[in-house]
């Protein structure tokens, strides 16, 4: 008994210890930072809150929520990106201006026919706070939205807090070319590379003093950084819970699997996994046979990836209630493996089985023009279109990466 008695205490002992110790390594948020500094950056203030559902603390409760209780300021607006301040919208759905059934407040639209903030909008603000959870890649919008919040707090003398998160892809991946004028768009509204790098707190810093913001104009910045994240951490390190950031990211590695995918997905013409349970996962189509695909991009080696045959019926968009066929990604060595770049594989090694299939004449005009404004240049389309071969597109993708990954060192805060 008493043996009984003494492992059982060593049992709670060891597990104590190593909850502790996860706990101990959890990375703290911008909001866990503000709530432990008792708001006082905001303290007094009429207050502004871009947000949405991935705006919680470690319990899970609401930045909208928290902020509304709070007796240290006083929370006047909100303003939904696109989903919706509480995820009530579909992609590329336009948001309404509504009242917040909870709390009561005016939610404005910041995603529909108005993108930026009017004065009207922020006439009885101090200061406007974000606080989202960011994916890591350029054609995700909440940092479209980030950025058009900040030239409005700037040309309306609006002070903007940033409640930093963690990059989910960590902050050393950068993948692809930055952004061309004439290519600028709600997908791709700031010239970095595709896989940025950056956690928004960063991000907006960025923008703000390199003078990317409309007219060169600076807002008055403060960003709250996180305690205990690293730049090699991917977010399951972070210790944090994953909310959906879109219907389609539903879980944490979701977002390393958007930037494989992507691109190809805006063409339409071959399922990249939405519409089926597992988005940005997979490439299929009716005329694919999916163990030769599989065989050929397995024989390509690619670095950190491999690929497996699979067969599967769409619930909705690409081939729905259609039998498809295909291959699924799976992502073996992170650090290694070149994300944006599978998508062009699988339409290199899909052209040398199947040649008749150009899927960039088989979509729609309107398609290409979303595929470009994705890739943030024409360039990329055109000369990948004339060989279907990822090494005559290779150095333009990679080409501004050493350079902007020296520009923005200036501003990492981990």
């Amino acid at each position: 008994m008493r043996f009984l008695i003494k492992k059982h205490f060593l049992f709670v002992l060891i597990f104590t210890l190593v909850t502790t110790s996860l706990s101990a390594r959890r990375v703290k948020t911008g909001l866990e930072i503000l709530k432990a500094q008792n708001f006082s950056p905001i303290k007094g203030k009429r207050v502004g809150l871009i947000t949405n559902p991935t705006g919680v603390d470690m319990n899970l409760q609401s930045t909208v929520d928290l902020f509304f209780h709070s007796k240290e300021f006083k929370l006047v607006a909100l303003y939904g990106p696109e989903h919706g301040v509480r995820g009530d919208y579909t992609a590329g759905t336009s948001v309404s201006t509504v009242r917040d059934t909870d709390t009561g407040l005016p939610v404005y639209s910041i995603y529909g026919k108005t993108r930026k903030p009017t004065t009207e909008m922020l006439k009885d603000i101090d200061v406007l706070v974000y606080d989202i959870q960011d994916i890591g890649s350029r054609s995700y919008t909440y940092i479209s939205s980030l950025g058009l919040a900040m030239e409005a707090a700037a040309e309306n003398n609006i002070e903007f807090v940033v409640l930093d998160r963690p990059n989910p892809l960590g902050g050393l991946k950068m993948e692809g070319c930055l952004t061309e004028p004439g290519f600028t768009s709600f997908v791709s509204q700031f010239p970095i590379p595709y896989i940025h790098g950056l956690t928004v707190g960063e991000l907006a810093t960025f923008l703000n003093e390199e003078g990317l913001l409309a007219n060169k104009i600076k807002c008055k910045l403060t960003v709250i950084p996180m305690k205990g994240w690293k730049r090699k951490m991917t977010f399951e390190k972070t210790g944090l819970p994953w909310i959906p950031s879109s219907p389609h990211i539903p879980h944490n590695y979701s977002s390393v699997f958007y930037p494989i995918s992507g691109i190809l997905g805006e063409l339409y013409v071959m399922s990249i996994g939405v519409g089926y349970t597992l988005p940005f996962q997979l490439f299929a189509a009716e005329w694919i046979n999916a163990d030769s695909l599989a065989k050929n991009m397995n024989e390509l080696k690619l670095p950190g990836v491999q690929f497996r045959p699979i067969h599967f019926t769409p619930y909705y968009s690409v081939s729905k209630d259609k039998v498809i066929h295909g291959v699924q990604v799976y992502v073996t060595d992170y650090g290694k493996a070149e994300l944006s770049l599978v998508q062009f594989y699988v339409l290199q090694e899909c052209h040398l089985l199947w040649p008749e299939k150009d899927v960039f004449r088989m979509c729609e005009k309107s398609r290409l023009n979303m595929f470009d404004k994705v890739c943030g240049t024409d360039k990329v389309r055109i000369e990948f279109s004339k060989t279907f071969r990822v090494e005559s597109i290779q150095q333009l993708w990679e080409k501004d990466i050493v350079a902007f990954r020296k520009k923005a060192k200036r501003y990492f805060l981990y």
